[in-house]
């Protein structure tokens, strides 16, 4: 089954904060490396540049973000930064957006995709390995390196057709969740 990956942009900066918001205290630590606060975190949300990055999330049925992953690019590589709501994990949903933002990294042209986690952060490894990323350990930290083959036809027209798959699922659902509204 493939789920959904949408591209998110700056109209959704509410509706990030809310996922962050959902994220557990451990979560967030996790996630950011440390315990961060609810503004600091909505700050964070404020500060992304959505001309230079890409968003993606996965929505659930009631348009809520269960995962998220923010491509931040820089030249030639980019920093991958990933959560995903803990009653949906092990679905798959943070491999699909790791492919996601894979794919469009090589459309970009980047060439080296890395991230950042604490050593407790298995999940995280865990994906790295399965993705054949380069794990290095030091002290309280994990970086993962991979090196990426440049985007060809193939790569640009799957982009295509994931951003239009992913568009008509959010309608649909968009669909479902008002017709639940008309009918309560």
């Amino acid at each position: 089954m493939t789920i959904p990956v949408y591209r998110l942009n700056d109209s959704h900066l509410d509706l990030l904060k809310r996922h962050f918001d959902e994220l557990a205290d451990d979560d967030v630590r996790l996630r950011f490396g440390s315990l961060l606060n609810r503004d600091a975190r909505h700050a964070y949300v404020d500060s992304i540049s959505f001309e230079r990055d890409a968003v993606f999330g996965v929505y659930s049925d009631e348009l809520t973000l269960l995962g998220v992953i923010h491509l931040a690019c820089f030249k030639g590589t980019a920093e991958l930064g990933i959560s995903v709501l803990s009653p949906y994990r092990g679905h798959g949903i943070g491999t699909a957006l790791f492919n996601r933002a894979a794919t469009h990294a090589r459309n970009l042209q980047i060439v080296e995709l890395f991230m950042n986690c604490l050593t407790q952060n298995g999940t995280i490894m865990h994906m790295a390995r399965k993705a054949g990323m380069r794990i290095v350990v030091e002290h309280s930290g994990v970086d993962a390196y991979m090196e990426l083959p440049p985007g060809n036809p193939m790569t640009f027209g799957q982009e295509l057709l994931e951003q239009q798959f992913a568009q008509f699922d959010w309608t649909l659902k968009a669909n479902a969740d008002y017709l639940r509204q008309v009918i309560r």
